[in-house]
C-alpha cells in the first residue's frame, strides 16, 4: 500500500506562483510513475502532469505546458509541481497519484494510489 499526502495549496493572485508537494510513504518505489491531476467544481478530473522513473521523462497537459514543472526527489519520496503564471482557470483541487506502470499516463482510472487533494485558488 502507498500513502500520498499533498501540501502547498492556497490562495494566490493571478500571475503568481505556488509549489505543491506530494510525499509518498508505505510500499513506495522510485520506479513508480507519479502524476498530478486536478478537479474543478462540476468538472471531471483532468490530467496536469506526470513524471516517470528512471529517466525522469515528463508529460504535461497543453493547458499548463510552459507554466508548470513536475519534478521528483526519490531520496525524499516526494514529487513537486511548480506552478507559475497562474490563471483563474487553474483553480481546482489538485491530486497526486501513483502507479507502477507508465502507459497512458493521462488516464486517472489507471492510477492505483491517490492523495486526499489540496485546494488551489487563483484570484483574478
Amino acid at each position: 500500500q502507498v500513502q500520498l499526502v499533498e501540501s502547498g495549496g492556497g490562495l494566490v493572485q493571478a500571475g503568481g506562483s505556488l509549489r505543491l508537494s506530494c510525499a509518498a510513504s508505505g510500499r513506495t518505489s522510485s520506479s513508480y510513475a507519479m502524476a498530478w491531476f486536478r478537479q474543478a467544481p462540476g468538472k471531471e478530473r483532468e490530467f496536469v502532469a506526470a513524471i516517470t522513473s528512471p529517466g525522469d521523462s515528463t508529460y504535461y497537459a497543453n493547458s499548463v505546458k510552459g507554466r508548470f514543472t513536475i519534478s521528483r526527489d526519490n531520496a525524499k519520496n516526494t514529487v513537486y509541481l511548480q506552478m507559475n503564471s497562474l490563471k483563474s482557470e487553474d483553480t481546482a483541487v489538485y491530486y497526486c497519484a501513483a502507479r507502477p506502470t507508465t502507459t497512458r499516463l493521462n488516464i486517472p482510472s489507471l492510477y492505483n494510489y491517490w492523495g486526499q487533494g489540496t485546494q488551489v485558488t487563483v484570484s483574478s
